[in-house]
């Protein structure tokens, strides 16, 4: 498991993971900013002689950027994820080379697998372990979307066909 954690700081995952997280977050800064912009900008400044055709227009960029900023943050939450399952196999994979014993890791994954459901776990601390602490007990909808690592059982089975494929066992 160690190689593991070596192979996401030899593929920079944590670098990746703050470039994502600040691109959403100036993402959801300018939808706020534009929202703002369009809900209470431009009232005081109108010319009585220039017609008000422009306020239908206003008033469903306003919905727009409403609704953008409502669900922003649920969308790059789901991409921030699938990204970070698939670095989980990118290190699952750079770890076995790093190590050259994939059946090793393999064996370590089925180990943590068998001893990782915790009582006190709960919805907002599970991305800090390495297998899903509330097991087949979770109430999240969807949470395939919102899980940090993949399922421990693709993996073992992606470290086993590496071994295959190098003959050690």
């Amino acid at each position: 498991m160690i190689s593991h954690e070596l192979a996401h700081i030899k593929n920079y995952d944590i670098l990746l993971g703050t470039i994502i997280v600040v691109l959403v977050g100036m993402i959801s800064t300018i939808a706020n900013i534009m929202a703002r912009l369009f809900f209470f900008g431009g009232r005081g400044r109108r010319s009585k002689k220039v017609s008000g055709g422009g306020g239908k227009l206003m008033l469903v960029l306003l919905i727009v950027g409403i609704v953008f900023i409502l669900i922003s943050p649920i969308v790059a939450a789901i991409i921030r994820m699938a990204l970070s399952r698939n670095r989980e196999y990118l290190a699952d994979s750079t770890g076995a080379m790093i190590s050259r014993y994939p059946a090793g890791l393999a064996s370590a994954l089925k180990k943590i697998k068998g001893n990782s459901e915790i009582r006190s776990a709960s919805s907002a601390t599970a991305h800090l372990f390495i297998n899903n602490p509330l097991g087949k007990n979770s109430r999240v909808m969807f949470k395939s979307l919102f899980n940090s690592h993949p399922p421990i059982e693709e993996r073992i089975e992606r470290l086993n066909k590496m071994s295959l494929r190098t003959g050690i066992k």
